[in-house]
């Protein structure tokens, strides 16, 4: 009888074959983006949105229309994030059997950052929530803005692994200097 790998192994080995392929289609695209003062920039403009967010929230608190701020909010922080993940090679959610030991290690104590800093902001927009709604019956627009906070501490918990990645690694080193061109 021949022993099958269980589900979390073959999933595994499907999550690294699917982040390579992914990565081999990826790998060319922006290059000019790809060194560490690029990525930089990249994430100086993430957190500036992921401020927004925290300042739309609080807003949105007392000003009934600043809600549709998330809108272009929103719109900036995609394209911001898609390049900051694709430029980083996407390390900070990487499978175990795409890196190195190094890139291992660094991408762990990314995620462990990662967590503390959503484990943080989440609990500060939970207790900000209670304490508004037991301190103060009007303010009709408490679970929105609430939502918000808390939308808004995950978001900056998820991000905080990539841009953390982005932040310490160092330029990539090139097999073939016509493969960069950081022009």
């Amino acid at each position: 009888m021949s022993e099958r790998p269980d589900i979390l192994t073959r999933y595994q080995a499907y999550r690294t074959r699917r982040f390579l392929e992914n990565d081999a289609k990826t790998r060319h695209w922006l290059p000019a983006w790809r060194t560490q003062h690029r990525r930089r920039i990249l994430v100086v403009a993430l957190s500036v949105v992921l401020f927004s967010f925290f300042v739309i929230s609080i807003t949105s608190l007392f000003v009934e229309w600043a809600a549709i701020a998330w809108i272009p909010a929103v719109l900036l922080f995609l394209p911001i994030w898609t390049a900051l993940q694709t430029v980083s090679g996407r390390h900070g959610d990487a499978p175990v059997g795409a890196l190195d030991e190094w890139e291992v290690q660094q991408r762990n104590e990314a995620r462990s950052i990662g967590l503390t800093i959503t484990q943080t902001l989440v609990m500060a927009a939970a207790f900000a929530s209670i304490f508004l709604s037991t301190a103060n019956d009007e303010m009709p627009r408490l679970a929105y803005a609430g939502g918000g906070w808390t939308l808004a501490a995950l978001l900056a918990g998820i991000c905080s692994p990539a841009m953390i990645l982005a932040w310490i690694t160092p330029d990539p080193e090139l097999e073939d200097p016509e493969d960069f061109d950081p022009k």
